[in-house]
């Protein structure tokens, strides 16, 4: 029996950096399931099933925001610390939250500990990672306490001081870590022209959505001439797609009586701009998002699908794999055989790696929205499609759906939000693999007919 065990644990010892990965997001589900089950982790009128806890669980630690209840009627202090902690660690990934706790018990971190970091950080290499994670640490705690401090201040004017501390410090970390889990039943929509909470919220999931990589770069080289071409591509596309996005959802929705259409002009823009630009990352909302037109709704589809930046707390496929994408399809529709931007050209494995990535969240999504049609026969498509992206985009966006969701609709969204928060570092890490390890025979070379 001691031999099974010690089999059993060496096998555990020598997974692969993904497969511990995984398994580390699986065990923080589990626990934080098992929390969300407790009696006094919801109110005295509600009681979380194994599947809502699951979903609920699922929802905080992949930092996606999607809920089958209300937040704040149904759990407790205690059940709303247990999410607040579950997006924190969701957020800076469970490795994260493993050298912290080495490094204040003094233990060395190894060269295992640090592959699975590397990967759970998806950074350029394994220099100065233990020193990345403090850093990512210290700029988290400093970002998330300013804006909770703001946050309370505001909301100080319409409740009482420690409410409205308890909101602020919700608040930040919900949106710092791109959660878009809030206290109120209708989210922020009560503060839809309120310029303070617009900024401060979209600074918190725009800043956490860039990534961390992105926020060192600009503070350690502060000239853009000198930014590396990630932090360029990022920025660069980032402030693009946001503006275009603002115009478009006000042009879109500026005579819906159902989202815009009552504000006044001002309401009418911030409106507009906070919904442009959480599509993409967070799941908060400042109008009712199933009341958008289907044009908007479409729209947001694509954002999602796109998602936030790569070492950030967003999903989606990441905008460095759109961009690199659509300078690929730009360079086959020129004729130029290299694919390059800012004077910079992308490596061949890097476009292979991005289409890999695109794919397997298109055939992850169709799969998942495929099976949701069956489960959920009555629903509207467009309602259907938009809820599995939003899970694979762990955005936490929907069209008024989740709490409609069937046993085994549930199951399958909970499936995809796994998926959405995991996926991309499994296949980055597989891509990874099967580079290094080229196959001695390559055979002979012979051209099909494409498109």
């Amino acid at each position: 029996m001691p031999i099974l065990k010690k089999n059993i644990l060496n096998k555990i010892v020598n997974l692969q950096p993904a497969y511990i990965l995984l398994f580390g997001f699986l065990a923080l589900i589990f626990i934080g399931t098992c929390l969300l089950m407790i009696p006094f982790a919801t109110s005295d009128r509600h009681h979380l099933s194994f599947i809502d806890a699951l979903f609920e669980a699922t929802s905080a630690v992949c930092v996606t925001g999607l809920a089958v209840v209300d937040t704040g009627t149904t759990f407790t202090l205690f059940g709303q610390i247990v999410l607040l902690v579950l997006i924190q660690v969701g957020g800076w990934g469970f490795m994260t939250i493993g050298v912290l706790m080495f490094t204040i018990l003094g233990k060395k971190i190894g060269l295992k500990q640090r592959l699975i970091l590397h990967e759970s950080l998806n950074s350029f290499s394994m220099q100065g990672l233990i020193k990345l994670v403090r850093r990512i640490i210290f700029i988290t705690l400093l970002v998330e306490g300013v804006a909770a401090l703001i946050l309370t201040i505001r909301w100080s004017q319409e409740m009482s001081v420690g409410k409205a501390a308890y909101y602020g410090i919700f608040h930040s970390i919900s949106a710092f870590n791109n959660a878009g889990f809030g206290l109120e039943p209708d989210n922020l929509s009560k503060w839809v022209a309120d310029p303070i909470v617009n900024i401060v919220i979209t600074s918190l999931f725009i800043v956490g959505g860039i990534g961390f990589f992105v926020i060192m770069d600009v503070f350690k080289k502060k000239k853009i001439r000198k930014f590396s071409l990630h932090t360029k591509i990022v920025l660069f596309f980032t402030l693009l797609i946001n503006i275009v996005s603002t115009l478009v959802i006000f042009l879109l929705e500026f005579h819906n009586p159902a989202t815009i259409g009552e504000l006044d002009i001002a309401g009418k823009w911030w409106a507009s701009y906070f919904q442009g630009v959480v599509t993409r990352t967070a799941g908060f909302n400042t109008i009712d998002i199933g009341g958008l037109t289907l044009s908007s709704q479409v729209y947001m589809i694509g954002l999602m699908f796109i998602g936030a930046s790569p070492g950030s707390t967003g999903g989606g496929i990441k905008i460095t794999t759109f961009v690199v994408l659509l300078l690929a399809l730009w360079s086959v529709l020129t004729n130029k055989q290299d694919v390059s931007i800012f004077r910079r050209r992308i490596p061949s494995s890097l476009i292979y790696r991005a289409l890999s990535i695109a794919l397997s969240g298109i055939i992850f999504i169709f799969t998942i929205f495929f099976l949701l049609t069956i489960t959920e026969k009555d629903a509207d498509m467009s309602k259907i499609l938009f809820e599995t992206v939003s899970a694979f985009a762990t955005v936490g966006l929907s069209a008024d759906f989740t709490s409609e969701l069937s046993p085994m609709g549930r199951i399958l969204i909970t499936i995809m939000m796994f998926i959405g928060r995991v996926g991309s570092l499994t296949m980055a890490f597989a891509l990874a693999i099967q580079s290094k390890n080229q196959a001695k025979v390559r055979y002979a070379e012979e051209k099909i007919l494409i498109g």
